[in-house]
């Protein structure tokens, strides 16, 4: 089992074009844990903002009568992809990986693959 440190460098390095990740509480906004980002990215803004992002698309499946669980919500950019995947199990409920990749390097479905692997073996 993983903690969040080792997690969010599995994220890096296992995962092509991997320039930023982020353990985040969609609760409180908070990250839990960082890795990457930068000065031209603060991973901390980013991080809480996308808790809107998951609390929005949660009260839209809600109010849709959608029972099915969200596995992860990718936003697409120019050069950037961002990729959001909800934890479940073992005390993930209220919980994301965020990455953040650079678009020209990255492979969204081998991205999707690592990040369900890195998840279940992350121990929250």
């Amino acid at each position: 089992m993983a903690n969040t440190e080792t997690a969010l460098k599995e994220c890096l390095s296992s995962i092509d074009g991997a320039t930023a990740a982020a353990l985040v509480d969609y609760t409180s906004g908070m990250a839990l844990g960082t890795l990457g980002g930068g000065k031209d990215f603060n991973l901390e803004v980013a991080a809480a903002g996308n808790t809107d992002v998951v609390r929005s698309k949660l009260r839209t499946m809600e109010l849709l009568g959608i029972k099915e669980e969200i596995e992860d919500i990718l936003i697409t950019l120019n050069s950037q992809y961002h990729l959001i995947r909800l934890l479940k199990g073992r005390g993930g409920n209220g919980l994301f990986l965020y990455l953040v990749l650079d678009a020209g390097r990255a492979n969204l479905a081998m991205a999707r693959h690592q990040m369900r692997r890195i998840e279940n073996e992350l121990e929250v």
